[in-house]
């Protein structure tokens, strides 16, 4: 067995530490801000997160949001905290607090985008854009044309085509006095309902039709936008309007608030949201790293597959998915698999496989929600290669469809091609074995444009001689990146995972669905390298984008322990309400529907009705194949919601799903708690989202953004300190509880092994495939011993361990979970994880 020390298997490229004098967390615990939760309601609870032993307090975004906003990723105001959550004053008592309790702060940071909001004026710099175009101060700001000979920023916000609109007299020219821009008096707006523009000075007095024709916008119907819109966005989102950060000038706006709160000590460290978005990931880095004097920095970077994160990143590591994914994976039973795909089959009627599904959602994203950013990268390639001779007979056709076809089998986010660089070789690899598959779908004549298309988005030399480092060339690099992370995110995340349901557990963020089970082995080789090279990247099971909460997702994943038993159950049921079920029910949201309600079945029942409806209608309109959100099937879907409900609340139902998640009630117990062990101890900062310490069945947001009973978490807390361990038949609540609290005070207590360049992984020696054990290290020393068992229906149907052992390191352990002791060497597994599946060992 290779052990970490061996540093030929996986040399250390980087520390990719924070700086000495920065703050390294250990443990972070997500908060998610907003109206419904203050900064004062935070303070309340950091007394609670000290108790449980986290270290830094991880905040959702802080700046001032849209109005209504619940989440913060809708900024409109980069120099003001949110007055909502208590303003600048309440977030600096929630740091001061923390920094009292010797916590730090993490903050979340949304460097890609702005929102769009209604008012516009809430918005100052769009709208100052939109009032004085390019005189405007935040003229560089938004990824616009302002020049008059073009129409403007599309502004698709009117309910009918602009010419009935007017016919209608329904957009007026009034005077008001703008909140935000008192200094200016009344000034003449825009008014269409709700929706307040700005006029062109010197444009007020002209004829209504005349004058918008002359703004530096364009207002539009808003199915206007999927064709036409004209500004970059976040994904496909019209009120996100992405800004331009990597010119200095606009990061130096946009993070003066953020930074000035760094230096004065009130932030500690920082998370940033889609660095995918941006036109330079690493520069973005650079600047921050830079601006922080090394921060310890994580990034929302979705890694798939064995992609890894850019060893020239400034930053510590992801915010977690590619743990999250490989815990979820080792949890599942392989044997079963199969079981559940046969019955996604039956239920669906499809026999496509999972790549003709993705490829097919891709190429359908490509047409529809994100034409306008397909159009525009068209137009720019097609543009390159119609000014000059050597390339002009590539007509835009051609050019489309190769572009196309390589969007649509890009397997990753995108590749870091910078331009005026020579590509690194892991980007133009991932392009050109885009570009091979890509060529398989394409006739001969466009697959010579293909070619074109490959060599101007990776900068090589292509066409006449001198014209490689031309401006149009390189936003043809970066729209590309851009373009391809959206494509990915929409058709792959918004999009497949929702038509692939054969086991919805393994279609999450950062997931693999064709791919759900991983060996002990694939686990242990990918730690270990990360320990190597990012010894501080995050670890996490749930996230506020998460498609479901961990404890629903173990649920699930216990189907494929139990798979024939389910498969049983769905037919039984099917049957036994087939007169209810509607007669053109799709079968892919079927599968997923009955995965959900046991997913989310609890001890007391079933989940309450409306969640479960209010997230079925966000899973059909992201299927995208028989109801959408732009053309929602409402018969079709109240179809579906009288189904579910009936489901929810039949006594044959509810009797059958009650015995089912009884009967798995074993397998969820060592699934629930072995994921959480590992999410603690497997790499880097460990994550815990907020609440997701006791037992939740939480979905997609906004369902996991509910109210969190911190009082009554903290007192069952209190009582299992006092108690000194749990009690004689613990819930799993509290069994969740207490291992969580004790691993993380664990953690607390051994940070070198958990959380800085010293630290790092080795497996330890196993007789059975139910258990994964390893040790955390610091400069190759074990220090800390964890072990875990897995696949416990398999394990229990053969007789449990038996003689099956661990060999643990020399020396004297202590399980901080039971107390019990062990002696280093040969140790038997039923002993070992004889009262918890998991056990944590520290040296006596």
């Amino acid at each position: 067995m290779t052990s970490v020390t061996d540093t030929r298997r996986f040399p250390a490229i980087h520390s990719h530490v924070p700086a000495p004098e920065r703050r390294q967390p250990i443990s972070t615990y997500r908060l998610q801000l907003g109206p419904q939760f203050t900064f004062a309601q935070a303070i309340e609870v950091v007394p609670y997160l000290k108790r449980l032993g986290i270290s830094d307090v991880y905040c959702s975004p802080i700046l001032q949001a849209a109005p209504g906003s619940t989440h913060g990723y809708d900024v409109v105001d980069h120099t003001r905290i949110s007055q909502e959550m208590g303003g600048r004053a309440g977030f600096q008592r929630l740091a001061d607090t923390a920094h009292a309790n010797g916590m730090g702060i993490v903050v979340d940071v949304v460097p890609n985008h702005m929102a769009v909001p209604t008012p516009l004026y809430l918005n100052k710099a769009l709208w100052s854009v939109l009032r004085w175009g390019a005189d405007s101060a935040y003229s560089s700001w938004f990824d616009i044309d302002l020049e008059d000979n073009h129409d403007g920023l599309l502004m698709p916000v009117l309910g009918e085509r602009i010419g009935s609109v007017l016919a209608k007299g329904e957009i007026t020219l009034e005077k008001m006095v703008v909140p935000g821009f008192e200094d200016d008096g009344e000034q003449h707006v825009l008014r269409y309902f709700e929706h307040v523009f700005p006029v062109r000075a010197q444009t007020e007095s002209l004829p209504l039709t005349e004058l918008l024709d002359r703004q530096f916008y364009r207002l539009a119907y808003w199915r206007v936008a999927e064709e036409e819109l004209n500004y970059r966005r976040f994904f496909d989102v019209d009120t996100l309007a992405a800004i331009r950060v990597e010119r200095p000038e606009v990061f130096d706006q946009s993070h003066a608030l953020l930074l000035e709160l760094f230096d004065r000590g009130y932030i500690d460290s920082f998370r940033i949201d889609h660095p995918d978005g941006l036109a330079d990931p690493r520069q973005y880095l650079e600047r921050l790293h830079a601006a922080t004097g090394g921060a310890w920095i994580a990034v929302e970077k979705i890694l798939e597959g064995d992609e890894e994160l850019p060893s020239d990143w400034k930053c510590s590591g992801t915010t977690g998915y590619d743990a999250s994914r490989r815990i979820d994976a080792l949890l599942t039973d392989p044997s079963g698999v199969n079981q559940l795909l046969a019955q996604y089959v039956e239920l669906s009627n499809t026999i496509s496989p999972y790549e003709t599904i993705e490829r097919k959602s891709k190429a359908q994203i490509i047409t529809t929600s994100l034409h306008s950013e397909m159009e525009r990268l068209t137009m720019l390639i097609a543009q390159i290669c119609h000014t000059d001779v050597r390339l002009r007979d590539h007509t835009t056709r051609s050019l489309r469809e190769a572009l196309g076809a390589l969007l649509v089998e890009m397997d990753r986010y995108r590749a870091y091609v910078v331009p005026s660089e020579q590509p690194g070789s892991v980007a133009e690899n991932a392009i050109r074995s885009a570009a091979t598959r890509a060529a398989e779908y394409l006739p001969e004549d466009r697959r010579e444009s293909l070619e074109v298309v490959v060599d101007i988005i990776l900068g090589k030399e292509i066409g006449s001689a001198g014209l490689t480092y031309v401006d149009s060339r390189a936003e043809a690099i970066i729209r590309f990146q851009q373009v391809s992370g959206a494509v990915m995110a929409k058709g792959l995340e918004d999009t497949t995972f929702y038509r692939f349901t054969a086991l919805t557990s393994a279609t999450e963020v950062g997931g693999n669905p064709n791919r759900p089970t991983l060996t002990p082995d694939d686990v242990s080789t990918w730690a270990e390298r990360v320990a190597q090279r990012w010894p501080v990247t995050m670890s996490t099971l749930t996230t506020h984008d998460t498609k479901r909460g961990e404890d629903t997702r173990a649920a699930i994943a216990v189907l494929s322990e139990w798979a024939v038993e389910w498969r049983a159950l769905v037919s039984s049921l099917r049957a036994h309400t087939a007169a209810e079920r509607p007669a053109e029910l799709d079968g892919q949201i079927e599968n997923l529907l009955w995965q959900t309600i046991i997913g989310t079945w609890t001890d007391e029942g079933p989940i309450e009705s409306e969640r479960l409806v209010t997230y079925l209608r966000k899973a059909a309109r992201e299927q995208k194949t028989w109801t959408t959100w732009t053309s929602p099937d409402l018969t079709k879907e109240e179809a579906l919601f009288t189904y579910t409900r009936h489901l929810l609340s039949d006594p044959v139902s509810v009797l059958a799903f009650s015995t089912a998640h009884s009967q798995m009630a074993a397998c969820r117990r060592v699934t629930n708690l072995s994921q959480k062990a590992l999410a603690l101890t497997l790499v880097g900062v460990s994550d815990v989202y907020q609440g997701e310490e006791v037992i939740q069945n939480s979905l997609v947001d906004p369902d996991n953004r509910r109210p969190v009973d911190f009082a009554a978490i903290s007192d069952s807390l209190k009582q299992l300190d006092f108690n000194g361990g749990l009690p004689s038949h613990p819930s799993l609540d509290q069994e969740k509880l207490w291992v969580t609290s004790r691993l993380l005070r664990l953690r607390s207590e051994h940070t070198t092994a958990f959380a800085s360049q010293q630290s790092g992984y080795t497996p330890l020696p196993v007789t059975t495939g139910h258990a994964f054990a390893f040790a955390r290290t610091i400069d190759g020393n074990p220090d800390v011993v964890v072990v875990c068992k897995r696949l416990h229906r398999t394990l229990s149907d053969s007789g449990g361990f038996g003689r099956h052992n661990v060999v643990l390191p020399s020396g004297r352990w202590k399980d901080v979970l039971t107390g019990a002791e062990f002696s280093g060497g040969v140790t038997d597994l039923a002993f070992l994880l004889g009262t918890l599946p998991v056990a944590a060992l520290e040296r006596v």
